[in-house]
């Protein structure tokens, strides 16, 4: 799987960063600063990707 960024703006100006592909705590680091550019966060929702760990994804994609 590419791993992708996604911001999402709403147009109320509310943002969401949403990220895909990344494994554990992968994610934060890559999207840390967009998430500092865009200012503070009020809520985080992990993804069942952020609890894999890394030999889980490695498995994955081999058997692929």
């Amino acid at each position: 799987m590419n791993k992708t960024i996604e911001i999402i703006v709403t147009p109320d100006g509310q943002s969401r960063v949403q990220t895909k592909g990344f494994v554990g705590s992968e994610c934060r680091q890559a999207s840390q600063f967009i998430e500092q550019a865009l200012g503070q966060r009020t809520s985080e929702q992990l993804t069942a990707e952020f609890h894999q760990s890394v030999q889980q994804q490695q498995n994955q994609q081999i058997s692929n």
